[in-house]
Order: C-alpha cells, then structure tokens, then sequence
C-alpha cells in the first residue's frame, strides 16, 4: 500500500493531533487529506450493529471525522472547525470487508466549510451519504 497523501496543512494538524481516540478505536485510516478532498477506510468487522450489518452510527463517525478533520484543513493555522450539522442518508448495507469514504468540499468559507462524504463498498456501490458543515472559529492568542 503507498504512503498516505496529506497537503502540508494536513500533515502539521496530524501530526499535532491525530485522528483521535473514537477514530482510531473504530480502525479508520487516513489515505488522502486536503481541505478539497479526503478519503479514508473503516473496516466493516468491529463496527456492526446485532444484525450484522454496519452501523448507521459507523458510518456518520466515518463521515463525521473525515469531513471535520478536511474543514480543520481548511482552517488551519488561524482557526479551528467545530460542526455544527450533521446529516446521513443510508443506502445500502455491507456485512463484511472495508468501506471507504470520499470526502469532497461544498463550500470552503471564511465562516463555514461543508463537506459531502460517499461511503462505498469494496465492489463501488454506495452505502452512505453523509453531509457535515462545520463553523470555523478563531482561535485564541
């Protein structure tokens, strides 16, 4: 597997504060991160719900995280992004492999970044759609 493609910004906030404890918990990685785009992968074992199906919630904390993480990109050094929208729409359902998120911006504000993030499945069929707006704040001296 090639090393991870991360934009210079990504590549300082990673290394300041990585992905953190849910994401890493839930087996998520990083493969591309810049403010315009990012995709990751979550293994589906692990993160089922009693039917054997991944969970609804898997899929917005994978969505959740990647659009975060690209908004924090975004607003990287000055500020720092905190959602405040979350949505999903479920498509589809996958009992086994590895999903993987393609995060691509919506808007890229002085105030408000959203991001769209379509989680698929190893055979590219749409699982999942997830849309995040995050407000970018300022941060403080």
């Amino acid at each position: 597997m090639s090393s991870p493609k991360f934009s210079q910004a990504a590549e300082q906030l990673m290394q300041l504060r990585g992905l953190g404890p849910l994401a890493e918990k839930m087996g998520i990685e990083i493969l591309e991160l810049s403010a315009e785009r990012a995709v990751a992968t979550m293994p589906v074992e692990g993160n089922t719900q009693p039917l054997g199906v991944l969970h609804g919630g898997a899929h917005v904390v994978l969505g959740e995280s990647l659009g975060s993480f690209a908004a924090n990109v975004w607003a990287h050094p000055d500020k720092f992004a905190v959602g405040i929208e979350v949505n999903a729409s479920h498509s589809k359902s996958v009992t086994s492999g590895t999903v993987t998120a393609v995060c691509t911006a919506l808007n890229l504000g002085k105030t408000l970044a959203t991001h769209e993030i379509v989680i698929s499945d190893e055979s590219g069929r749409r699982l999942s759609t997830v849309r995040i707006t995050n407000f970018l704040k300022e941060k403080k001296s």
